[in-house]
């Protein structure tokens, strides 16, 4: 089994492949100050709740764009799995290429994501990543990488809101009913959530007619299926699609 393992800077995701079956997930915060052996513990105690056990993994493959957690992930599959992993980055088959200025300035989770999108969706498309950035990355027929862009994500431009402005509250990130809010709360969740919709629908709308006029555009990331519900530009939520991206790649490495 593959133990597919998305390193990203607010939060980390686990998968188990059986070979196409994913048979397990499990997303835990991303602190740059725990040890191998402490994340072992944490996979220790999540492996068995799906009736799975340490023997049973055989290979691992690795994105991450939190560089002070590679080397501590690579001695977690090292010590704990007796496995070397498979670390996304040059070198590495992906089946993507990278049509950028710096190909090497473009982040796993990127690569990732055009790889898994592409096999699933075919193309052109418009990859949506709402995570700690909200990125939107732009595919070709072809299953080339474009390039794309990157906005805040939703929950740090909230922070920055929340800690900026002193007698605005913490507010929970969901859709009011109504774009014209009544009071404090729905005024800050129609800026901060209808605002990004109108940010993602002005990029997508942008990035459409630069591709030509038509994409697939997929979404993944923690917020993808609050904003998805909120605008027509979003043709599909995809939870899963680095955890898959991370699978396709290791098989083009076996």
């Amino acid at each position: 089994m593959l133990l597919a393992i998305d390193i990203g800077n607010t939060n980390i995701a686990f998968g188990v492949f059986d070979g196409e079956t994913l048979r397990a997930t499990w997303n835990v915060a991303t602190d740059i100050n725990k040890t191998a052996d402490e994340y072992a513990v944490l996979l220790l105690n999540l492996l068995p709740r799906e009736g799975l056990a340490l023997s049973d993994i055989d290979h691992v493959g690795i994105a991450c764009v939190v560089p002070p957690l590679l080397t501590i992930f690579e001695e977690l599959s090292q010590r704990y799995f007796k496995i070397p992993p498979l670390i996304v980055g040059p070198g590495v088959k992906t089946g993507v290429s990278i049509c950028t200025d710096n190909p090497r300035e473009v982040g796993a989770d990127r690569v990732v994501n055009t790889a898994a999108a592409h096999h699933l969706y075919g193309g052109p498309l418009i990859v949506i990543d709402f995570g700690t950035a909200t990125t939107l990355d732009a595919v070709s027929k072809e299953g080339d990488y474009l390039g794309g862009a990157i906005a805040p994500g939703i929950g740090i431009a909230a922070e920055a809101l929340f800690e900026r402005a002193s007698k605005l509250p913490r507010v929970e990130l969901i859709p009011p009913e109504h774009a014209i809010g009544k009071n404090t709360v729905t005024t800050m969740q129609s800026g901060i959530i209808f605002g990004y919709v109108g940010l993602i629908e002005g990029l997508v709308t942008r990035i459409k007619q630069e591709l030509g006029g038509e994409a697939y555009v997929v979404a993944t990331g923690g917020l993808a299926e609050v904003i998805a519900t909120e605008t027509k530009v979003i043709d599909t939520v995809d939870m899963h699609l680095t955890l898959i991206g991370l699978r396709l790649i290791h098989e083009l490495n076996q």
